[in-house]
């Protein structure tokens, strides 16, 4: 059976309490975010300097105690941000989290691509479809994967459209290209849609499915429609950008439940190949967690799994 969790940052608070909210709601696993109010663990940039063993089983074992697994960790950065200096500490952010992902609980750490985009990580910019683009991710990623495989982990990537990494085909020359036992790929449909594909969602996703299914690892859980305007998008709550974040472009990006993805058809793909697979919702905010769980819930009964 595919179990339902959440990326524990949309509770904002100490991690005994994150947990504790978590396990009221009725989850049984979590994306990490080191987002915890008491844990000082926050910022991407000291993350290196001030995360420890002793802080990595302290976060590990209390979810281990409430019986809730974290299944992934989230590094969420620009992999190929256009000032290097940042470019340089947004990797080693990600290459410390790998570094300590067993520690944690868990070989999966998570990242999207990133954007040559100087104002947003989550904004298209004409040189990300450069071949240059391409090579310099590659690279980059392929780096990771190494540093994952050494470190006992898997650095699982995350496309999104806007970024360099974002249709089918993309996603299928980068495994060509990097075809390591450190890399793996997070499964969120939504991430492949724009103004062009949104009109044919059930064929989109058997395309996804088709290419792809045997590098998933991880399943996300959020919704499409057409943006009313193409304004990068971000919700008013009290957590890091990559969990605001709505939307850029032709398509916004709500909640499970409140678009217009085929449900029934992801979950049935998705169960194929992965029947105990994790999917983590996400998009959200904390009032609209019972709804979103509950959605998801009645679509698994729904279609089984």
């Amino acid at each position: 059976m595919i179990s339902v969790g959440i990326f524990n940052g949309y509770y904002p608070y100490t991690l005994e309490e994150s947990i504790k909210r978590i396990k009221e709601a009725g989850f049984t696993s979590v994306q990490l975010d080191l987002s915890f109010k008491d844990m000082d663990l926050e910022d991407p940039y000291t993350l290196p300097e001030k995360l420890t063993v002793e802080k990595a089983h302290k976060i590990r074992d209390a979810f281990r105690k409430a019986n809730i697994q974290i299944v992934a960790i989230s590094a969420y950065t620009n992999l190929v941000s256009p000032d290097l200096e940042k470019r340089e500490k947004n990797i080693a952010y990600v290459k410390t989290l790998l570094k300590f992902a067993r520690d944690l609980g868990t070989p999966y750490v998570i990242s999207e691509t990133g954007t040559y985009n100087t104002e947003s990580d989550w904004v298209y910019h004409e040189k990300n479809s450069t071949e240059e683009a391409v090579r310099e991710i590659t690279a980059v990623i392929r780096d990771l994967a190494e540093f994952a495989h050494e470190h006992n982990a898997v650095f699982l990537v995350e496309n999104y459209v806007n970024n360099i990494i974002g249709s089918v085909e993309q996603v299928l020359r980068l495994f060509r290209e990097v075809d390591h036992p450190g890399l793996g790929l997070l499964m969120d449909p939504t991430n492949f849609f724009n103004g062009e594909n949104i009109n044919d969602v059930d064929h989109e996703l058997y395309r996804i499915f088709n290419a792809l299914e045997d590098k998933i690892k991880i399943a996300h859980a959020k919704d499409i429609k057409l943006a009313e305007d193409k304004s990068e998008k971000h919700a008013a709550i009290d957590a890091v950008e990559s969990h605001t974040f709505r939307g850029a472009g032709d398509v916004e990006l709500p909640a499970v439940g409140l678009g217009v993805l085929n449900y029934d058809l992801y979950l049935k793909l998705l169960a194929k190949k992965h029947p105990n697979i994790p999917i983590i919702i996400e998009h959200l905010d904390e009032d609209d967690i019972p709804r979103a769980k509950e959605f998801l819930d009645n679509k698994l009964l729904k279609v089984g799994v």
